[in-house]
């Protein structure tokens, strides 16, 4: 940067003027100089966010419509920001994981969830290995090393900086037990040990007390691994069946149309949810202290036959004395079953 950021200063002491500056506004202050494009581009500008304390945490959101589109969500100024679209050659790729790391958000494996209008066919892979990062400096896909296996409905989880991935379904749907491990700073893929057990049900992941925790729809079993390259352990915690999500440490479960918070020991009743029991395919996510129920399906019922796309945005506030509930801003341009959901700091 030939030019002065700003007349007078150093640039070391600009960038962390800039670095107070949100996230969203960045494209506009792109406009104002060559220099201040290049520094709002650049990896000095975000280790100085971090310096100053002024990371953002975001909600990064893709649904099945529109075809690979993710939008980000600012909880503080309640806005949507569109991302450029996935540039993968699957169509409507889905059952993939998503996790951030390194100040990136990732998109790994999954399959076309396209059908053939006139077949009704599967359209393409169903399951692939090719890994996607979203870099929010330089704002820009790019491909990263594949996985070693193919494999869609799998668990994805972030453990000491690293991705852990295991178990789902590879091509030919066949269920496998392999487990691997991805460095993003290497970005280099090693196997780890495979889960005990495979099942032929689709699996998620959760992190708790630093410890990744695979889950299989409709079993109690949890399988546990509390540090990478360890064995998985096989535990039955009793927790209930829904969707789950993690704030600040604790297990929080959608079943049986209330929210609770779930330990190995109790279930404590937080609030009802039974105005979610005609909503399918939702993302339910935690940022900070509140937990969010983000898009899905109104599906039929005897009074109406008709299938409704949601863009609506449900928060449960839970660190007060007592938990409420209130309306965000909607998607603005996703909407309908949640294909992917997971929190980026930049």
């Amino acid at each position: 940067m030939s030019e002065q950021l700003i007349e007078g200063l150093p640039d070391a002491v600009s960038l962390r003027c800039l670095a107070w500056v949100p996230f969203y506004l960045h494209p506009k202050l792109e406009l104002v100089s060559r220099s201040w494009q290049a520094a709002i581009h650049s990896p000095e500008l975000f280790r100085a966010r971090q310096e100053v304390g002024s990371c953002e945490d975001l909600l990064c959101v893709s649904a099945f419509d529109p075809d690979n589109l993710w939008q980000l969500y600012d909880p503080h100024r309640d806005l949507w920001i569109t991302l450029p679209v996935l540039p993968s050659k699957i169509r409507n790729l889905s059952h993939f994981g998503a996790v951030s790391a390194a100040g990136k958000l990732f998109v790994l494996g999954g399959g076309s969830g396209a059908v053939d209008p006139q077949t009704g066919d599967q359209d393409g892979s169903f399951a692939t290995n090719e890994v996607w990062s979203y870099d929010p400096v330089i704002r820009r896909w790019t491909p990263r090393a594949s996985m070693l296996v193919p494999r869609a409905m799998f668990a994805c989880c972030v453990l000491g900086g690293k991705i852990v991935v295991a178990g789902g379904f590879t091509s030919c749907r066949k269920s496998i037990s392999q487990a691997e491990m991805y460095d993003p700073e290497k970005d280099v893929w090693d196997p780890i040990p495979d889960l005990h057990r495979t099942h032929n049900s689709a699996c998620s992941g959760i992190v708790i007390g630093g410890k990744v925790h695979v889950l299989h729809k409709g079993l109690s079993t949890v399988q546990v691994l509390d540090s990478v390259g360890r064995e998985w352990t096989v535990e039955d915690y009793g927790w209930q069946q829904g969707p789950m999500t993690v704030v600040k440490g604790a297990l929080y479960v959608m079943s049986h149309g209330v929210i609770s918070k779930q330990d190995r020991e109790s279930v404590k009743v937080l609030v009802s949810a039974s105005e979610f029991g005609r909503r399918i395919g939702f993302a339910m996510t935690g940022l900070a202290d509140e937990i969010y129920v983000i898009g899905g399906v109104i599906v039929p019922d005897q009074w109406n036959l008709e299938i409704k796309p949601m863009s609506d945005v449900d928060v449960l506030t839970i660190g007060g004395e007592r938990p409420t509930w209130r309306q965000a801003a909607p998607m603005t341009r996703c909407r309908g079953t949640i294909l992917g959901c997971t929190q980026l700091r930049i």
